[in-house]
């Protein structure tokens, strides 16, 4: 047994480390943890406390035990060889020792990591051929000692190849300090040194829509010798585009899919428009014009205003926007150690909130939208006009910018026949529309909260003054502004959400750069980009001016395309890409795009014509005018990355040649939206998703019969369906409550969807199934088995049952 104990004098390094018997080993290794455990174990956040980074975040990376193949196990020569039934009893007494636990947590392990890091120690051991010399006689002085009163070992003497390993799987452990300063976000100002060194000017234009805000600030925008636009659309900085170079004031227009030269050598002008985040924080400009900045407030897209406020070189920057974001825009700028000048404005013309509802579609007027949360409610409502003999325009999130255009001109237009709007809250801004009166067909709306979460609720203060707003636009046809709703019920709580006040603006977004990425990057490059991001945002730290900006989409995009062979840089733009991760066809053209890129494969005209199946016909239902949404939205895609790697993406001239003819198929098929709906019903194949009637209570929206109040007290029944109407007359009271039970009802359902479409998409259901079902259930309601009958029937019986006790 001597020679157990000789070859320690061999590892000097080691042997300070070495623990014995308990509290003394502990004594022994504090110090030499000590700069370790002060910058794992907790987080500076803003407010100056401490709090310990998210480890559920941290995956270990894989160690494979040594085989066979390794070569000689000196510490075998040296000792003997291993009995593994004892190393793994004494390997379990190590990890229930409270001691070995505390040094763990003091090194960076909480319970999580340390479990973690003993199961991967203990495989590493026990299936390893052979093991490091120096943890080879450890293992065998504490096997040989076991149980002995002179203890040749303990297994505290484990703990610096424990720690040793614990920060081979979790690399993050050795470089806690590096990760926190590469994520704190405490001073966004000084990541712009440009700015910095200039003197700006701040000057806040703040009024609600329909004020000249806007105008003014334009306005000095174009008698600079330079200047940029940043807003939030590709409609705005198109829209600015054409009003510079018609005012003679050679403007380019930048977008993400797009760049137009005023030049045509393709010389940049000293004018710009853009979309915000194409903006560029490194060219000087006499003016900046920094457009809706109450969205620097948005869960997804608010940082990228805090970009442009704190990192635009120009010596003016007119910043237009709701007053609610006075406050954090003047504390922001005392950061910067820069003035500002507040402007206030009041709306131009008057906006009244009529005492009655709409509550028929025979109501209507022309000069009238409606506003829906959901396409549902626009395919419904659209048909409905149009069975009454009127002509709709249509207009929506998801429909291109020049379906959009073509609406609102065609609604605008006083000598077309069109004269109603059935509308999104897409409306809200980036339109120039001759509304007369707005009405809310509903005012509840499905949001994503800081957190990424769906909620469902009534709409804020805010988005209902934003689309209120657009009634009786300045300079148009319509003097005043009027604004209702569907149902007299909802008519109440718009009032009281129009006479709240619009919550001050809290908070700036911020979003990890691809530099910051990189250098996480190089400190655990065996994460992948998805987890990356996570620890990112685990340990970042932000004062109360700032948030992290929601990040789903990039680890969406980020997982979905992590098996695929990128380098850094080209995988974060990938997942950087704009597109709505709801739409299936959308997200695999972009895996396509990245697995042939990784290949090295430029992506070409043909590739993509064969891809999407071009050229496309005009739609015959919403289906297919659904899919040429989808189509849009990949040519888009391609036009956007094209501008980030040209060399790989080479025609995205042919590619917006043919997105503008599909930009007009699409145009025919929203004017032709109620024949597409028909057909939809008609003729959907079994096993697809369709337009459900909204009378039948399967439906997002359910609405029974409406008793309509005109403004002289005439009563007129409407049932709100697409496709069937409930007979029969219901009394007022009843009907008011059997609404309040189906909104609340249509509550709880809106989150998850309409069952029927669900059960539809995936095969449950068959059309003829549901045919059957919804006659079924008229059959029902019609014979007081449901809803209101039911509800009587039971008041009859219980009257019967209090007159047999009398």
């Amino acid at each position: 047994m001597r020679r157990c104990a000789w070859p320690l004098l061999r590892l000097p390094s080691r042997a300070g480390l070495v623990l014995r018997h308990g509290g003394a080993a502990a004594a022994r290794l504090r110090p030499a943890a000590a700069s370790s455990s002060s910058s794992s174990s907790s987080s500076v956040g803003g407010d100056g406390s401490s709090r310990a980074p998210d480890t559920s975040l941290f995956v270990p990376v894989p160690l494979k035990p040594v085989g066979d193949a390794a070569g000689e196990d000196v510490g075998a020569e040296l000792t003997r060889p291993l009995d593994k039934g004892e190393v793994l009893k004494n390997l379990n007494k190590f990890y229930k020792r409270k001691e070995i636990q505390r040094l763990g947590a003091e090194n960076g392990l909480d319970a999580r990591l340390f479990h973690q890091a003993f199961i991967s120690f203990r495989k590493y051991i026990m299936e390893s051929s052979s093991v490091s010399a120096d943890l080879h006689i450890i293992l065998n002085d504490i096997c040989c000692g076991a149980g002995k009163v002179c203890l040749l070992g303990h297994v505290d003497d484990l703990f610096p190849f424990f720690l040793r390993h614990a920060k081979q799987i979790f690399p993050m452990l050795d470089c806690m300090d590096d990760l926190r300063k590469i994520s704190d976000l405490r001073l966004p100002p000084n990541w712009y040194p440009d700015a910095r060194a200039i003197q700006r000017k701040i000057i806040f234009h703040a009024g609600p829509t329909n004020s000249g805000k806007t105008y003014h600030a334009i306005q000095r925008f174009l008698s600079a010798k330079s200047g940029i636009y940043c807003g939030p659309l590709k409609l705005l900085a198109h829209e600015i585009f054409q009003k510079s170079n018609d005012a003679n004031v050679p403007c380019d227009l930048v977008t993400g899919e797009e760049r137009v030269y005023a030049n045509e050598d393709a010389r940049q002008a000293p004018h710009i428009a853009c979309t915000i985040e194409m903006c560029s924080t490194n060219t000087p400009y006499e003016v900046a014009v920094i457009d809706e900045i109450q969205m620097i407030r948005d869960p997804a897209r608010g940082w990228a205003w805090t970009r442009a406020l704190l990192g635009l070189c120009a010596e003016e920057i007119h910043v237009c926007g709701e007053a609610a974001a006075i406050d954090l825009v003047t504390e922001l700028m005392y950061t910067t150690g820069e003035e500002i000048e507040v402007r206030n404005y009041k709306r131009l013309t008057p906006l009244t909130v009529l005492d009655y509802a709409l509550e028929s579609l025979d109501n209507l007027r022309p000069g009238d939208c409606i506003v829906c949360f959901s396409k549902n409610d626009i395919y419904s409502i659209s048909r409905q006009i149009e069975a009454r003999g009127l002509e709709c325009a249509v207009i929506y999130g998801s429909l291109p910018p020049g379906t959009k255009l073509e609406q609102a001109k065609k609604f605008n237009d006083p000598d077309d026949p069109c004269k109603i709007l059935v509308a999104t809250d897409a409306i809200g801004m980036g339109l120039n529309l001759c509304i007369k009166r707005i009405i809310f067909n509903s005012i509840v709306k499905p949001t994503i909260n800081e957190k990424g979460e769906k909620e469902i609720d009534s709409i804020t203060t805010s988005q209902a003054l934003q689309i209120a707003g657009r009634a009786g636009r300045y300079g148009s046809s319509f003097k005043q502004g009027e604004v209702t709703t569907m149902h007299h019920d909802d008519l109440v709580q718009l009032k009281e959400i129009l006479s709240e006040s619009v919550r001050p603006v809290k908070a700036a977004g911020l979003h990890p750069t691809p530099e910051q990425i990189e250098m996480f990057a190089y400190h655990l490059p065996d994460a992948t980009l998805s987890n990356l991001i996570d620890i990112f945002v685990s340990l970042s730290q932000v004062d109360g001016l700032y948030f992290v900006c929601n990040i789903d989409d990039f680890k969406f995009l980020a997982d979905m395309i992590q098996h695929i062979p990128l380098n850094l840089r080209s995988r974060y733009v990938f997942c950087t890409a704009p597109l709505n991760r709801k739409e299936p066809f959308v997200c695999t053209t972009l895996l396509k795009f990245a697995r042939q890129f990784s290949r090295n494969e430029p992506l070409t005209f043909d590739w993509l014509c064969r891809h999407t199946k071009w050229p496309l016909a005009a739609p015959k239902n919403i289906k297919e005018l659904v899919h040429l949404e989808a189509v849009h939205d990949v040519f888009d895609l391609y036009l956007w990355l094209s501008y980030r790697f040209m060399d790989m993406f080479p025609d995205a001239v042919l590619v917006r040649d043919i997105q503008k003819k599909l930009d007009d198929i699409i145009q025919v098929g929203v004017c032709n939206i109620t024949k597409l709906i028909r057909a939809s019903q008609s003729t959907v194949a079994p096993g697809t998703a369709e337009v459900v009637s909204e009378d039948f209570p399967l439906s997002r929206t359910k609405r029974d019969t409406r008793v309509a109040s005109g403004r002289h007290g005439a009563k007129s029944t409407e049932a709100l369906s697409i496709a069937v109407e409930v007979p029969g007359e219901r009394r007022a009271k009843n009907l008011k409550a059997y609404r309040s039970a189906t909104r609340q009802e249509d509550l709880k359902s809106h989150g998850r969807g309409s069952l029927a479409n669900r059960l539809l998409r995936e095969g449950l259901l068959t059309q003829e199934m549901l045919r059957q079902l919804e006659s079924e259930w008229h059959d029902q309601h019609r014979n007081g088995r449901y809803g209101l009958g039911s509800k009587r029937d039971d008041q009859n019986s219980s009257k019967e049952t209090g007159k047999k006790k009398k």
